[in-house]
């Protein structure tokens, strides 16, 4: 955290309504209409699981972002203030043919926990990419 104390990151149950059109928006850069919509259709209904922020940093190859980004400042303000922040979604990469998990929504969310600790426990809702 910019003030140098750890505190810990709150999370919903599920994630936020507004989440999943903001996870098609971005999807819809990579992927056909009928393929996104089904990508979302398959988050909806997943389970929530954990994951530490490191490990969902290096699966989907990203780089963390800096503290002072606008989003990723917010999100640790919430996280100051005790404020729950929304589950992730992630589509699961391919280790075989090299292709990395996609962070659908959420990103930003996953580095100011990652600031926080980077053995935070995120809740993340994960859908098998299109074959």
């Amino acid at each position: 955290m910019p003030d140098g104390n750890k505190h810990e990151v709150r999370w919903l149950a599920q994630p936020e309504d507004q989440d999943y059109p903001s996870a098609a928006d971005y999807l819809s850069l990579l992927e056909a209409d009928d393929v996104v919509a089904s990508v979302v259709a398959a988050f909806k209904v997943a389970p929530v699981q954990h994951r530490k922020a490191k490990d969902i940093l290096r699966a989907a190859r990203l780089a963390l972002l800096p503290e002072d980004n606008v989003h990723v400042a917010s999100d640790l303000k919430k996280i100051k203030e005790g404020k729950k922040l929304s589950p992730i979604l992630i589509v699961k990469g391919d280790l075989a043919r090299g292709i990395p998990a996609q962070v659908a929504d959420g990103y930003h969310r996953v580095c100011a926990s990652y600031y926080t600790d980077e053995n935070t426990d995120i809740p993340l809702k994960l859908a098998d990419a299109p074959r």
